[in-house]
């Protein structure tokens, strides 16, 4: 039989609160990671024609993770529910490693030695494995509860919690700073700042994940097959990943398409962002001068006003947007960040950065949310978390394809961290292109379980 999920119920906004908000505290830890990774494995001593090695692990494990938490979580209902207990056990996990991560440089390996890039390495990989588990919940069960008329604005307060998650946690080593915690440290060893931007980001995860696993109730198998209008039928063994792949609906391959050129950029600002800001306004490339720590910081705060402009624009714009717009929105948003980042090329002014760092946070919304508005349109509810968790890939997979590619790039544009920005920015503009070929057409698919 056709399914679908226009029969759900609408749901109290306080129960939307309570499944997004909890995004607050993971965004913490990708935040910390995205905008201090760079600066922490220069700082340790890693060879920065070499940083795309590291930049490579958190979305393999994020290529091997989601999908897997979106395939068995599917299968999963018991006391907790069916996607909270993946939460229960991530964070945790997520918040011991990012305990650990800021300490790859405190254990006296040494400053370049394999010992604390390789114990830096393994805790990324770490942090990043329990970061999915707990991140993949919070978007599975806005497909498992929303209905289509709230889905827009549940995925926008969800990007929304996220980025005000993002803005504290990039403030966080500033404002450690500016009240006299220090900023720099021995040669080889992570600035207390950062570490204790850290500790304070793992309370913080561990805090609002509870509050959603308290707060949420999910829907149990009958409930559930009923708002979904899903026929009861003996239980078949699950199709494998590999076969749920091959009958994806269209729009996974056009939009994955499109992320390919949008994700490819993002990782480049990750890796990037830093060293080109200590380039292009305080003149240095040592990771163990003053300055460069100060970029470090600075890039922090452009990492906020970045997460401030997109909640700005989805509160503002995004959340009150039609569905048959979305196309719309996700190319403008493209636009507008792929010119940001070709903005910060060119800026040399630490508050002239402001402006292209809001554009790309406009970008970095519209890709978050649009997306995934518009694939999860033709789901059904049967494999839905599989089918997320596959659909995650699309983001993972461009940052690998980016780091690799940054291996001949960077040192054709004479190793140029500012070059790589804007090498970003004109991927991002492809992207924008790119979406036209999307076609939003439901295809409902057959549903028996």
């Amino acid at each position: 039989m056709e399914a679908s999920n226009d029969s759900l119920p609408k749901l109290p906004l306080l129960t939307l609160f309570a499944m997004t908000f909890g995004y607050f505290g993971v965004n913490m830890a990708f935040s910390l990671q995205s905008s201090q990774m760079g600066r922490i494995f220069q700082t340790i001593g890693a060879d920065p024609t070499k940083l795309g090695f590291f930049f490579i692990l958190p979305p393999l494990a994020g290529m091997v993770v989601q999908p897997l938490i979106g395939k068995y979580s599917d299968k999963t209902w018991n006391h907790f529910g069916r996607r909270m207990p993946y939460l229960i056990i991530g964070a945790p996990v997520a918040a011991l490693v990012m305990v650990l991560l800021p300490n790859a440089g405190s254990f006296g390996f040494g400053y370049a030695s394999v010992a604390a890039l390789l114990f830096g390495a393994i805790a990324i990989l770490f942090m990043d494995l329990s970061s999915n588990v707990c991140m993949q919940p919070f978007k599975m069960v806005i497909g498992d509860m929303v209905n289509e008329d709230q889905k827009d604005l549940a995925w926008s307060w969800q990007q929304s919690f996220a980025n005000l998650g993002g803005v504290l946690a990039t403030l966080l080593p500033f404002l450690l700073t500016s009240i006299g915690i220090a900023n720099v440290a021995p040669k080889g060893s992570v600035p207390l700042s950062v570490k204790l931007a850290f500790y304070i980001g793992a309370a913080l995860l561990l805090g609002t994940a509870i509050y959603t696993i308290a707060s949420v109730h999910e829907y149990d198998p009958d409930t559930y097959a009923e708002y979904h209008h899903l026929k009861k039928q003996p239980k078949k063994k699950s199709e494998s990943l590999w076969k749920l792949l091959l009958k994806a609906p269209r729009s996974f391959w056009e939009i994955a398409l499109v992320q390919l050129f949008a994700w490819f950029a993002i990782q480049y600002l990750w890796t990037y962002g830093t060293g080109a800001i200590a380039a292009n306004v305080w003149n240095t490339s040592n990771p163990a001068s003053a300055g460069y720590q100060d970029a470090g910081n600075w890039f922090g705060i452009m990492t906020c006003v970045e997460s401030l402009a997109a909640v700005i624009w989805g509160f503002l714009v995004q959340s009150h947007t039609s569905p048959t717009h979305r196309k719309f929105w996700y190319r403008l948003g493209l636009v507008i960040g792929g010119f940001g980042f070709i903005g910060v090329f060119f800026v040399h002014s630490q508050l002239l950065l402001i402006i292209p760092f809001s554009m790309i946070g406009i970008a970095y919304l519209a890709m978050q949310t649009q997306p995934f508005s518009i694939f999860t349109e033709e789901l059904n509810g049967q494999n839905e978390g599989a089918y997320l968790g596959l659909f995650n890939c699309a983001i993972c997979l461009p940052q690998i394809i980016a780091s690799l590619c940054s291996f001949f790039i960077f040192p054709l544009i004479g190793k140029s961290m500012p070059g790589m920005i804007f090498v970003g920015g004109v991927v991002m503009l492809i992207g924008a292109l790119s979406v036209g070929i999307i076609h939003e057409n439901k295809n409902v698919i057959e549903v028996k379980i």
